[in-house]
This record gives structure tokens, C-alpha cells and sequence, in this order.
């Protein structure tokens, strides 16, 4: 028989990581993972578990905050296992905070989920942002373009709204209403900018395919009815997917009465670095 796990102690992780450095959330043969590398360091502290994700992120895409589901045996504490965990992770693969919600389930429990996406559309090259944003010069289908932020800017804000996105997600995700609740873009300087999208729920490629198409239309390299036409029909677009760095999945959202983490971690999320990808305002 396999043993019960009713006494066992729910808690929610909030876990930071830089994509670069997995081959995504999802453990699969060829490594590493996200959660491989989680659950192996789990496993080093006496929490052989398979971990639950709020969702799953691509290769490349990196998450502030990524919320994951853990059951420990009785007597364990989510403040035990913050402090054993923290020396067991791996570079680019940290954790914010361990907490002890009530009934929980970091995906089903969740309300929404807000990315970032960092755009470079002119100005000198910034290393220490290079790994973490998309350079429209380096790409091949957009050199010799021009694309203005305020172009780009109103594009998405056409996109705001319930809608089917369809045209802007892989076949593989279901096929529903889904709501974008913003879409805004923010100067970073230096021509460096920060694209803000949140929602109820995003499916496969969403953001990606979103933000690669804006940009291809605002290039104008594609007609704007064609992206119209994509948001208020569904009607399929050439459209193009960003590349995964300069994403990040930003926060991800529960009702009050479920939210593991407080108003003041979620503002100051405590042992997030402060260098890119994380900086905010």
C-alpha cells in the first residue's frame, strides 16, 4: 500500500529563475530542468516530491515569480524547509519564500498571471542586458526596419480585452475566451523597453506570438487589418514568435482569501536579485 498523504503539510514555494540556464520548467530526459533541478534539491533535504507549477515556461523564459505546490511530512514546517533549501539550489535557481497557505493548488488556485517582455528597439548595446532582451537589430526578418514605441504601443493596446487569441497561441493549448487585461509598454531607457501584460490566463506562446506580431506589423511588414482581423476574429496571421529571453513571467495571482504571500512580498519579493532580468520600477 502506498502511504497516506492526508497528514502531510501543503505548502507553496515562490521560486525565482533565469531561463538561460534550463531547458525549461518541465523535467524531461535530456536536462537541465527547472524541475529537475528543484526536485533534486528537495530530495537533498529530506522532501522526495514532485512539484506542482503555477505553469509551465519555454526554454529561455524566465520567471520572478513561479509559485509551486509541495506536500511535507508531518512535523516538517515551511520555515524549516526555507532555511535548508535556500544553500541547496543551483545557479540561476532561487527561492523567495516558503509559506503555509490553506487549501491550495499553485495552478487551479491561481486568478492570473502578469509577463514582461523586454524589447531593445535603438540605442547602444547594454551587456548586461543582452541575455535578457530582444534586440529587433539582431533579427534577421526586422533589420533595416524601423519601429517606434509608440507604434508598438498601440498595437497592443488594441489587443486588451476577452477575446479568442487564437491566432496568437499554439493548437496544442485549449481553445477558449481569454482576457488581457493590460498591455502597455514602459521606457527602461536607453531604448530599451519593457512590454506589461496581464491576464486571466495565457496559453502556449501567447505573449511570444503577441509581441512577434505587433512588432512585425508595426515594422510594417504586415498590414494592420491582417493583426485586427487576428484579435477580433481569430483569422490566422504570418505572424512571428519573440524570441524566449526576453521574456519574463512576471507574478502570478491569487484570490485574497488564497494568496499564500503578502501585498508587501509581492512589492519587495525578499532574496529576488536586483539585477536583470528582475529590476522593475
Amino acid at each position: 500500500m502506498l502511504p497516506s498523504t492526508s497528514k502531510r503539510i501543503p505548502v507553496a514555494l515562490w521560486i525565482w529563475y533565469r531561463g538561460g540556464n534550463f531547458r525549461g520548467f518541465q523535467r524531461q530526459p535530456e536536462g537541465p530542468t527547472v524541475q529537475g533541478a528543484l526536485e533534486e534539491a528537495l530530495a537533498s533535504v529530506g522532501v522526495p516530491a514532485t512539484v506542482m507549477p503555477a505553469g509551465r515556461t519555454d526554454k529561455g523564459v524566465h520567471a520572478r515569480m513561479q509559485v509551486v505546490s509541495v506536500r511535507l511530512e508531518p512535523g516538517d514546517s515551511a520555515e524549516a524547509l526555507e532555511k535548508r533549501l535556500h544553500p541547496r539550489l543551483p545557479p540561476g535557481l532561487g527561492l523567495c519564500a516558503v509559506r503555509r497557505p490553506g487549501s491550495f493548488h499553485a495552478q487551479w488556485s491561481a486568478s492570473g498571471k502578469a509577463y514582461r517582455y523586454r524589447v531593445r528597439l535603438g540605442g547602444p548595446a547594454d551587456a548586461a542586458w543582452a541575455p535578457y532582451a530582444f534586440d529587433v537589430r539582431d533579427e534577421p526578418l526586422l533589420q533595416g526596419v524601423r519601429v517606434t514605441p509608440e507604434r508598438l504601443e498601440a498595437l497592443l493596446a488594441q489587443a486588451v480585452g476577452t477575446r479568442d487569441f487564437i491566432a496568437f497561441h499554439e493548437k496544442s493549448s485549449p481553445r477558449k475566451p481569454r482576457t488581457l487585461e493590460f498591455a502597455t509598454l514602459h521606457a527602461l531607457g536607453g531604448g530599451l523597453y519593457e512590454a506589461r501584460l496581464s491576464g486571466d490566463g495565457f496559453a502556449r506562446y501567447q505573449v511570444r506570438y503577441l509581441m512577434g506580431s505587433a512588432l512585425k506589423v508595426a515594422a510594417g511588414l504586415l498590414p494592420e487589418d491582417a493583426w485586427k482581423a487576428a484579435l477580433e476574429t481569430g483569422t490566422a496571421m504570418e505572424g512571428f514568435k519573440a524570441p524566449a529571453p526576453g521574456l519574463v513571467l512576471w507574478e502570478v495571482r491569487y484570490p485574497p482569501g488564497l494568496d499564500p504571500f503578502t501585498a508587501g512580498e509581492r512589492l519587495h519579493p525578499p532574496g529576488l536579485p536586483r539585477e536583470p532580468p528582475f529590476i522593475s520600477e
